[in-house]
C-alpha cells in the first residue's frame, strides 16, 4: 500500500533514513484510513510485532484525547501510529505519552529546525499554537494489570495549510511557522529513531528533564478540568511519574494530576503568546 507519487509518503524513503532495530521495520502506508490508531490496534490484536508503523495520507476519523477529533487533511500532515510492546512495569506505561512528546519534539528539530514546546501532556506547540497531538492507547494483557501493547498515535500539521474557522488562531503547521515544511518521510523516520532511542528511559524517567524544559505549562495559570469539576491552578512542576504538579486554592495546596484523568485550558491572561 505504498504510494510512490512525489511528495507522498513512501516506504522506501522512510526505510533508508531509519536507524532503528524495531521501530518502522514493519510498516503499512495507506492513502486513507479511518484512524491509524484503530488500524494499529486491529493489527496488535492479531499479534503484530513491536515497532510496527501505520501511516496514512488522510484520516476520516482522526482522534485525540477525550474523544476529540483531529483535523487530518490529505497530504498536509503526518498521521502515524506505532505499535509498542514495552517491557516495563505497568505503572511506567502511563508515561509513554510524555516520552513520545519529547521524541516528536526532537524529531521536529532535526527535520525542520523547529523548537517545539510541550503542553502537558500530549500537545506540541510552535509559535504559541498547536502543531501536534499525541494519543496513546493501551491494550490489556491476559494477566490482571498487565499491558499487552500500547499504540502511540502522532498527528503533526506539516505543510503550509489553511485551517477551518474553529481552529484558526489555535492550530498551526510547521510550514506556516517556519516558511518551509520538512519532507514528511524524513520526519516519520526521525520520529521512529528518536522514539526507539528514548524507550529505555521509560524505566528511569530521564526524559522527564527535557519534558520539563520544553514545557509551556510550568509557571503558568491554567484551568484544570477533572471529570465534572474544574478549578484554576498554577502549574509548578512535572513529577518523576510524569504527573503535573499544580498549586490550587487559597492555601496553594499541591496536587499531582495524572494525564488520563484531566485536561487543561489556558486562563485567558496566560494564553501562549506568538
Amino acid at each position: 500500500m505504498e504510494n510512490g507519487a512525489p511528495g507522498r509518503l513512501n516506504e522506501a524513503e522512510i526505510r533508508r533514513r531509519l536507524k532503528t532495530e524495531a521501530l518502522g521495520r514493519e510498516m503499512e502506508i495507506h492513502e486513507t484510513l479511518d484512524s491509524t490508531n484503530l488500524r494499529a490496534k486491529q493489527l496488535a490484536a492479531g499479534g503484530a510485532p513491536h515497532g510496527l508503523l501505520v501511516a496514512a495520507e488522510t484520516q476520516s476519523r482522526g482522534r485525540g484525547r477525550m474523544g476529540r477529533s483531529f483535523f487530518s487533511p490529505d497530504g498536509a500532515g503526518l498521521y502515524l501510529s506505532f505499535l509498542l510492546r514495552p517491557e516495563c512495569a505497568p505503572e511506567r506505561v502511563a508515561m509513554l505519552t510524555s516520552l513520545a512528546a519529547v521524541a516528536t519534539a526532537r524529531a521536529m528539530e532535526h527535520a525542520a529546525g523547529a523548537e517545539a514546546q510541550i503542553k502537558w501532556v500530549n500537545d506540541l506547540y510552535l509559535g504559541g499554537k498547536k502543531v501536534c497531538g499525541i494519543l496513546c492507547e493501551a491494550g490489556l494483557g491476559t494477566h490482571p494489570g498487565m499491558v499487552d501493547y500500547v499504540v502511540a498515535g502522532i498527528g503533526i500539521n506539516v505543510n503550509r495549510m489553511d485551517f477551518p474557522p474553529e481552529l484558526q488562531g489555535i492550530a498551526t503547521s510547521i510550514g506556516n511557522e517556519c516558511g518551509t515544511a520538512p519532507d514528511r518521510n524524513c520526519l516519520a523516520a526521525e520520529i521512529a529513531n528518536e522514539l526507539e532511542a528514548l524507550l529505555p528511559q521509560l524505566e528511569t524517567g530521564e526524559f522527564l528533564a527535557e519534558s520539563r524544559r520544553r514545557s509551556n505549562v510550568i509557571g503558568r495559570e491554567v484551568l484544570v478540568i477533572e471529570g465534572g469539576n474544574q478549578y484554576p491552578a498554577r502549574a509548578v512542576d512535572i513529577d518523576d511519574r510524569g504527573c503535573l504538579v499544580v498549586e490550587k486554592g487559597p492555601n496553594r495546596e499541591k496536587a499531582h494530576l495524572a494525564s488520563g484523568e484531566v485536561s487543561l485550558r489556558w486562563l485567558e491572561e496566560e494564553c501562549p503568546k506568538r
